[in-house]
């Protein structure tokens, strides 16, 4: 793919500065020197250290990305809410890990989304997962189909411009404010290497949340992560004695209606890195808390 993009600046810099604020690491800058790129500056090839005037036209050509052998593609169907050149958001259903691993080396959406670029024939054959979400969690995953489109997405996530919104029902019904926020560091307890609690010595934590309805026994929450531990949102819950419902792991309990963690990941806002526009992508709810709630409201 190619970028271009014009040296404004009065004072000359090598190439190699001008794109670092651009967002074009040094590792990017490495695959285009030695697999197949080119780095040209007013038409004309150049390398990395030539230095740039005022009105110089710089274009990057990044090479393909073929893909690893060890992501196998799979034709598990995918539900695509939103897709461009550069980015891919999909609705993950629940039971479905976002990598490949031991236990599920080809049923990951990492799988799925290769075996469509595959299908598509497009020429980035690379899957770079942007956001992921636990096995049992529900809602959109961002995807990036290039490498620098991960690159600039990454920098948002450091840059907390990417904004994730969840849906969660949690049990029983939350008591004083519509609004508030859990503030407690989440670490490992010393008996698992899956769970995770509140602890004092553990890593900085901030989970807000808004009451969208009120149940006998439960309540529906809208919630924003300003942070990205393991599990952050169950635990928080958990912690303040609403655990998610179906979330067994921290004493939630199933229903005929729910047999995972109510939780489903229903808005991406973010700035697109290519275009600079607002974007603000959503899911519809899953089908098993759209279930509970119109069973709740009869």
């Amino acid at each position: 793919m190619k970028f271009s993009w014009q040296y404004l600046e009065k004072e000359s810099h090598q190439v190699k500065q001008f794109l670092r604020t651009k967002g074009v690491s040094r590792g990017l800058l490495a695959k285009i020197k030695f697999q197949g790129g080119k780095i040209e500056v007013n038409n004309q090839v150049e390398n990395a250290i030539h230095y740039l005037t005022y009105g110089d036209q710089v274009t990057i050509t990044t090479p393909d990305e073929e893909g690893y052998e060890t992501t196998v593609a799979v034709d598990n169907p995918i539900e695509i809410i939103y897709e461009d050149d550069h980015y891919l958001i999909v609705n993950k259903p629940y039971g479905v890990v976002s990598i490949p691993s031991q236990l599920s080396p080809q049923q990951s959406m990492a799988n799925r989304v290769k075996g469509y670029y595959c299908r598509q024939a497009y020429i980035d054959q690379v899957v770079h997962i942007v956001t992921r979400l636990d096995r049992d969690t529900t809602g959109l995953m961002l995807f990036a189909k290039h490498g620098y489109a991960h690159a600039l997405m990454d920098q948002e996530l450091r840059e907390k411009k990417l904004v994730k919104r969840y849906l969660a029902l949690v049990t029983g019904t939350m008591d004083g404010a519509d609004h508030g926020k859990i503030e407690a560091p989440i670490g490992r307890p010393p008996d698992s290497i899956i769970k995770r609690i509140v602890r004092s010595d553990g890593k900085y934590a901030l989970t807000e949340y808004w009451v969208k309805k009120r149940y006998s026994d439960a309540t529906l929450v809208d919630i924003q992560l300003h942070t990205g531990r393991t599990h952050q949102i169950r635990v928080h819950f958990a912690h303040s004695g609403h655990p998610l419902v179906g979330d067994d792991l921290y004493g939630g309990v199933h229903n005929q209606w729910i047999q995972r963690q109510a939780l489903h990941c229903q808005e991406l806002q973010f700035i697109h890195p290519f275009t600079q526009e607002k974007m603000q992508i959503k899911a519809p709810y899953p089908e098993d808390i759209g279930h509970w709630i119109t069973a709740a409201e009869m």
